[in-house]
């Protein structure tokens, strides 16, 4: 026989999860550290705007996004990378079919500790930083200091962007990694703490993250060009040579609440947040 206070328990209980259960105005995005500021920014004013839903944003990397995708706990995953095919198979074996939206542009910033001379690197330069070839910032018209390598780990769309597109100089066969002593941390803001604490330090992350506490390199694709800043004018001119597409992942053509955010994010006011975030709009 059921005492009156479990009864009282268990209707509560079947009522909190009926509730769950039929809330179709709920949403879970996850994934990209470098777009979880720019989701919680779109995520925020959405909200305003439409009282009677609920957003939902976190980070974990691009990685986590669309493991969380594809194992169905989550409805959008924002990476900052491509979708691997091998996601793509086991999305389908599970019955996910991951639909692609690029939301925004972003440039990858590579940053020291302000008290650090160097300000120009050219694109051989970092890669030879980041892979443990040169290895004192000397080499590079530096002081006499072992320099101290940060990336993001690996599940990081930003680690697998800056790995391919810098250390293998966008070969598909290349086989450059990162130099075993590198430090692999958890976000972009540790990679911004390490930096502003540490003059002999190095890292990158999206270039919303930057502030005065770091400074940021101008980059050359080789020896004979120019130098340039990471900033929305040259992302979106093509000159910066560090710069990649944000994307958002549904499971098939958006559809009903899903469907009303993503097209929030494209319209011009969800384009104006991409800006006042640091990224560049794709419209």
């Amino acid at each position: 026989m059921f005492k009156k206070g479990s009864l009282i328990l268990a209707m509560l209980m079947f009522t909190v999860s009926a509730f769950a259960g039929n809330n179709k105005n709920s949403m879970q995005i996850k994934g990209s550290d470098t777009m979880v500021n720019l989701g919680q920014a779109w995520a925020e004013k959405y909200m305003e705007e439409n009282p009677g839903d609920f957003v939902a944003v976190t980070g974990g990397g691009s990685g986590t996004g669309l493991s969380s995708l594809i194992s169905g706990t989550c409805d959008i995953a924002m990476s900052s990378r491509d979708i691997k095919d091998k996601e793509i198979i086991l999305a389908k074996q599970k019955g996910i079919n991951p639909f692609e939206i690029k939301v925004a542009l972003d440039g990858l910033a590579v940053v020291v500790n302000p008290a650090n001379p160097v300000s120009k690197l050219t694109l051989d330069q970092l890669a030879d930083i980041f892979r443990g070839k040169i290895t004192n910032w000397k080499e590079v018209g530096g002081k006499e200091e072992k320099i101290v390598i940060l990336s993001r780990e690996v599940n990081s769309g930003t680690h697998v962007y800056f790995k391919e597109h810098v250390l293998r100089k966008g070969k598909a066969d290349g086989k450059e990694e990162f130099a075993s002593g590198a430090l692999l941390l958890s976000s972009s803001q540790a990679i911004a703490d390490e930096v502003a604490g540490n003059p002999s330090a190095i890292g990158y992350y999206g270039m919303g993250y930057i502030s005065s506490k770091q400074k940021h390199i101008d980059v050359a694709s080789d020896e004979k060009s120019a130098y340039i800043n990471p900033n929305i004018e040259n992302v979106i001119s093509g000159k910066y040579p560090i710069s990649r597409p944000l994307f958002l992942y549904t499971n098939g053509q958006p559809q009903g609440l899903i469907k009303k955010f993503v097209d929030y994010t494209l319209s011009k006011e969800g384009q104006g947040i991409v800006v006042k975030t640091d990224f560049v709009p794709i419209k």
